[in-house]
This record gives C-alpha cells, structure tokens and sequence, in this order.
C-alpha cells in the first residue's frame, strides 16, 4: 500500500511517545521518592491493552488532521526531546477528545501522550515564557508544543528543622566569589538583573557569567544552545564524580526572570536540588533543599517575599554577603540535612545565582 508523506510521521510520532511507567523507559520527572521537598507526581500505571488501542487510535486521528508542517514542527519538538529550537504549535483550544470516562483538551492530550503519562489537568502545568501563547487567557488558537510547557513543582509544606549547624558538626566557611559580583553592580556594565557563577565541589570554574536577557539556558549540552555552555568552561577537577555529573547535566536548566520572580526549569534528564530563602517559611531555622525532577519549573526566587526578606537562620547562607539574594542549585546530587554531603561545596556540579539588588 502507498503511505504518504503524512502517515509517516504520525507514525513516527506515536513511536515517540512518552513511555508509561511498566515501559522500561519512563520519564524519571514521574517517578522518585526521598529529599525533603519535592515535586510531587502521581504514578501512572502501565495501560492495559484496551486503553492503549484507545489512546492509539485516538492519538493517530487527531493528529491526521494537522497540517503536515505542523507535524514536522511536532516530531522536531519530540524527538528531541526539547533540544532543538521549535516553533509553537498553534491549534484549537477548544477540541475535547475523550479517552476512557476522561475528557481531555487537544492540548492536554498531546502534552500527555508526548511527555507526561500521567497527567490529569492544566493546572499542574505552567508555560515557559518562550511560547507564543504565554501570558494569554481563553485564546482560540493555543500552543500545543509539549516542550513549550512544564509541571508545575508542587512544594511540601516544609517544618522548622534543626539548624544547619547543627547537622554538619563542623565549623564551615562558604566559598568567596560573590565579591565580583559586587564589583559587577557597581561597574558601568549594561544593566544585569543577576550573575552565575559555575562550582565544582570549592573550585568555581570560569568567570561570573553577567545576565542581560530575561531567559538563559546553562547547559553541559544542548544541539541549538545558546546561552552559558558548561562544556566550554576549561576544569582541572579530575574527580571521577565530578566528570560523572558533569556528563549528566546535558541539556541542564533554564533561567527566567518572569513578573512574579524568577522561575527554573529542569530541562535535564536528572533530578536538580535548589536551595533559596523564598521558598521556604521565613520563621525556619534552616532552609531546605528542593528536589525538582526533569520536565518541572520551580519559582526559585519570588519579589513579594524578598521584598520583606530578613536574613535567614541558616549557618550556610549567614556566611554569605547579600545571602537572601542569593540561590543555590546542584546537578543531579543534593545536599542539606536529608543526604550525606551537608553544604553544597561537597557537590560535584552546582551553580550560585546572585541577584542584582539595584
């Protein structure tokens, strides 16, 4: 029989598809338990034969219907994995298809069958500020780009804990380095609203690296990065676990300054461990550590908070000038009173995030 053009990719696209857990590929942002505060998922089971053929033929007539350009900019968007430059994907937001009893959006059954399985309702997602269709309410045409979209990081409410040092049993000095930073603000650069600095373990590892644009990617890896490339940055760190990690941080985080505060989104294929003064009570004594899992944003920083933000409790941070100003974040390894490694200096990758203040 003669397949065209189209067939073809659909078929390609639903090979594609996000695996349910039973597949022995699921995405790891569905699974995972441990660390102190975390996105919260719910684990899907693998589908039974019937709601698979279902969804198949579902899936296969929906997506007969888009243009074939538009599949083109689909298959991109999913073989990648989010790695390649996409454009949006605009289609009706008003198309409901019906899998089972449940009744699903266009867009949400693409973002379900294409990234996350388990899924059950728009409110657990949030838009990167990419796409087209951010900030807008109830458009008719709405971006169904899977890897214009993220979950939402559901946060625990934490407890006051036992304070940092308390946990460690040494006496700790934090790294020096925000002092560029400083000299930064006060220099007649273009204006900045933050700088990165890139640690691995007490070595940072490059300059402070000055943001200008309200997104950047900080990747080991990516096909179309643009932005802080890690893998650029020259390191004498010979530690087997420092290469290790390294090598996992791929297509790493995005950074994005956005009306409410900045947010991070996990575009790597491990977990990220964050660690900021707004996201937890202010009364703590201690400030935990979030595990963020691939595929979700965090608001890592929030201006309403920080606006009446006193300086934390926290051993760490209190050795630190400007400390509420300050996140901290480490690739695949966490760090804090729930894991062995106590500071953050004990991780093999991590990144200090100074806000500019002015």
């Amino acid at each position: 029989m003669f397949r065209t053009k189209r067939s073809g990719l659909v078929r390609r696209l639903w090979r594609s598809r996000a695996p349910a857990e039973g597949d022995g590929d699921a995405d790891r942002g569905t699974h995972g338990s441990g660390g102190c505060c975390m996105g919260k998922t719910t684990k899907v089971s693998k589908s039974n034969a019937g709601s698979e053929a279902e969804l198949k033929a579902l899936t296969h007539s929906i997506l007969k219907k888009i243009k074939e350009k538009q599949l083109e900019v689909l298959l991109q968007a999913v073989e990648s994995k989010g790695g390649a430059r996409s454009p949006c994907l605009l289609l009706p937001s008003k198309v409901d298809a019906k899998v089972g009893q449940q009744s699903y959006s266009l867009p949400l059954l693409l973002y379900k069958v294409f990234r996350w399985p388990d899924l059950r309702h728009s409110s657990e997602l949030k838009r990167l500020s990419c796409c087209e269709s951010y900030g807008k309410i109830n458009p008719e045409l709405v971006c169904c780009n899977p890897h214009h979209m993220s979950r939402l990081c559901e946060l625990d409410s934490p407890d006051s804990g036992p304070s940092s040092s308390d946990t460690g049993g040494t006496t700790y000095s934090a790294p020096v380095g925000l002092s560029d930073s400083l000299a930064l603000q006060e220099s007649g650069e273009r204006a900045h609203w933050c700088v990165v600095a890139y640690w691995e373990e007490k070595t940072r590892v490059g300059r402070l690296y000055s943001v200008q644009e309200p997104s950047l990617d900080i990747f080991y890896d990516l096909p179309q990065g643009n932005g802080f490339c890690l893998g650029q940055l020259c390191s004498d760190n010979k530690s087997q676990l420092v290469q290790m990690v390294r090598a996992k941080i791929g297509y790493g985080i995005q950074l994005t300054r956005e009306p409410d505060g900045v947010w991070v989104y996990n575009r790597s294929c491990y977990p990220i461990f964050i660690k900021s003064a707004t996201l937890d009570n202010p009364d703590s004594r201690t400030l935990l550590v979030h595990k963020v899992f691939p595929g979700f944003s965090i608001k890592a920083f929030d201006f309403d908070k920080a606006c009446s933000l006193q300086r934390p409790n926290d051993h760490e941070f209190t050795q630190q000038p400007r400390t509420g100003f300050t996140v901290q974040i480490s690739f695949v390894k966490g760090w804090g009173q729930c894991y062995t490694r106590q500071f953050i200096s004990s991780c093999p990758c991590w990144l200090e995030v100074i806000f500019n203040t002015r």
